[in-house]
């Protein structure tokens, strides 16, 4: 049952603003800084395209539960492979001891979402893996560009968001240290099946909880897994250089995001959609934005209560990098560890 109704927000985001209504910091936060469709750092301000109104998609909730497993599985989804190329080394960060697994579907009705649909044309590069703690399948592909160097680089990534843990209601912590936690927009876990789950930044990170309101720096291990599967680890700024500077992208930003429902033209093949976000506990934007963090503390001083996350919105051109409060529940996208 929702504990909630909410409304949908349907103000555009402009690059500084109040808290509700754009991705700028509260007051008490960093500036922020666009990033734009050449990957460079500058002001926060980018021009705007067209806007799409946000949509509802909320259906039957669930209820079993699955024992998480170690280990996972391939599958092709064409002839064609995508090759991995991100970085060899597997995550050894001492987290979470283990992860309860919770699939609800209270309707026997609910036929789960088809992902094919946020996909881009290039349909020969995807391919499939199941993470075998939940049995999720996602696709992924390999992406080929430029690095933050200049010179040609790829990553494989997925083209979805992940989604796995119990879910918890979006006021609560995700405190428990013993398992996977997630929030799912309208506490609705067909949304999380939808649009992949948000998590706090320890969360997402695997750490300790009380790493949302500390610093733990010294914890952050290089090529850091998280709750990402066996095998691959989280999205790092320079992965998404490359995605945002992939061959033959001239569309900059919406050259990410999906063309169901977010606006954009997916020419890349990451495929982002507008999941929304926990903000001061309250559920904000979905089909209208999306934020993610990085595996990384704050920058600018912002270490203790500050992670660093990218926002992205159905009408901008660049990506606003930031600091942000580690509490507040965001997407993640997992890279494939080179083999």
């Amino acid at each position: 049952m929702k504990r909630f109704l909410l409304g949908f927000a349907l103000a555009l985001f402009v690059a500084c603003g109040d808290d509700e209504s754009s991705f700028a910091p509260r007051d008490d936060e960093p500036t922020s800084s666009s990033w734009s469709s050449e990957g460079t750092i500058g002001s926060s301000s980018s021009a705007k395209s067209s806007s799409s109104s946000a949509k509802s998609s909320s259906s039957a909730k669930s209820s079993s539960s699955v024992t998480p497993k170690s280990s996972s599985s391939e599958t092709s989804v064409s002839s064609s492979s995508a090759k991995s190329s991100s970085s060899s080394a597997k995550s050894s960060s001492s987290a979470k001891s283990s992860s309860s697994v919770t699939q609800q579907s209270s309707s026997s009705e609910y036929v789960p979402f088809d992902h094919t649909v946020t996909l881009g044309e290039m349909r020969d590069e995807y391919k499939k893996f199941t993470d075998e703690r939940n049995g999720r399948t996602y696709y992924y592909l390999t992406i080929r560009g430029k690095n933050s160097k200049g010179k040609p680089d790829s990553v494989t990534v997925m083209a979805e968001n992940l989604n796995v843990g119990t879910m918890i209601f979006y006021d609560d912590d995700q405190a428990n240290d013993s398992k996977i936690e997630r929030y799912c927009y309208d506490d609705d876990t067909t949304n999380c099946d939808r649009y992949g789950a948000l998590y706090q930044w320890a969360e997402m990170m695997q750490l300790p909880s009380e790493c949302n309101t500390k610093s733990c720096a010294d914890l952050i291990q290089p090529n850091h897994q998280g709750i990402c599967p066996d095998g691959w680890r989280l999205l790092t700024q320079e992965d998404f250089y490359i995605v945002i500077n992939a061959d033959g992208n001239t569309h900059g930003i919406a050259g990410v995001r999906s063309s169901y429902g977010f606006n954009g033209f997916n020419s890349t093949g990451y495929s982002l959609v507008g999941a929304g976000y926990v903000w001061d506990r309250r559920l904000k934007n979905i089909n209208v934005a999306t934020y993610w963090y990085y595996p990384e503390e704050g920058n600018e001083g912002y270490v203790e209560k500050y992670a660093l996350a990218i926002g992205v919105n159905d009408t901008d051109t660049g990506a606003m990098v930031f600091s942000q409060l580690k509490t507040h529940g965001l997407s993640v996208r997992c890279t494939k560890l080179e083999e």
